[in-house]
């Protein structure tokens, strides 16, 4: 378990592929650690070299000091991680949580940033956002099981025809509530706030990198319509809708968006 220290907390990684390509750091939403790009995403994007994983601050063996976080703390974050890696400039692609840390690591940091792709993300919650962000918040605070905030996730980030696998949709309910994704009920509670407060849209036109945003159409919790405010405002974004996938566009679709992701990164 490869530990960094920043201000002197731990930030957990991995770190795999390797090669002369610029590092790939990957960031992840709300609810879940750096295990959910192990089985998809990693094994092809570390093909072109280094991908770096990590746990956000009270996730796995991530240090938490208990209090509420903004995504601005969340980049500071990663580039505290990056200095401990010796990481001059990065790739970075951000999903959920994630992805509005990455705009806040491209508005905060430029000089640590190539490349930037989102996916699944927004620049500033709406309204319905902000009810359901409190709503989950809520129902963590309650001690709710965590089955129960499993399968009330799923149902706003995967798609009808996924969630009809019931045998696929049980062992996935089954896995993220053993315990194997760490994290207590107040940390996803101020994740949520996080997310909440998140909000960068009157300065996405500042955002210089190119910038690859990738939606699913049936995408639920981040509609593709958030995903075209991000790319409509960065100068140099490009916007890419999946049919046949939701919110967790990586999962559903998992080849198409590797793909998208490797050739956008390649680009000279």
């Amino acid at each position: 378990m490869p530990i960094v220290h920043y201000r002197s907390r731990r930030i957990e990684y991995e770190v795999h592929g390797s090669g002369p390509a610029v590092p790939l750091l990957l960031a992840t939403g709300t609810g879940g650690s750096y295990k959910g790009w192990l089985p998809l995403q990693v094994p092809e994007l570390s093909k072109r070299g280094r991908v770096v994983l990590f746990n956000h601050r009270g996730v796995g063996a991530s240090d938490d000091d208990g209090k509420p976080f903004t995504t601005a703390d969340l980049a500071d974050d990663m580039v505290g991680l990056l200095d401990a890696l010796q990481i001059p400039t990065a790739d970075v692609l951000g999903a959920f949580m994630g992805g509005m840390a990455a705009q806040e690591l491209a508005l905060q940091h430029p000089a640590r940033l190539r490349r930037l792709v989102l996916t699944g993300t927004y620049a500033r919650a709406d309204a319905k956002r902000r009810m359901l962000l409190d709503h989950w918040a809520s129902l963590a605070a309650r001690g709710f099981a965590m089955d129960a905030m499993v399968r009330e996730r799923m149902l706003w980030s995967l798609q009808d025809e996924t969630l009809a696998q019931t045998d696929l949709i049980q062992g996935m309910v089954e896995y993220l509530s053993k315990g194997d994704l760490p994290m207590t009920a107040d940390l996803f509670a101020r994740q949520c706030m996080a997310c909440m407060e998140h909000d960068t849209y009157d300065r996405l036109r500042r955002i210089q990198h190119p910038t690859l945003v990738v939606s699913g159409r049936n995408d639920q919790l981040t509609p593709p319509r958030l995903l075209r405010e991000i790319a409509d405002e960065v100068p140099d974004a490009r916007l890419v809708t999946i049919r046949f996938a939701a919110h967790l566009v990586m999962v559903e679709a998992a080849e198409r968006f590797n793909q998208l992701v490797a050739d956008f990164l390649d680009e000279h």
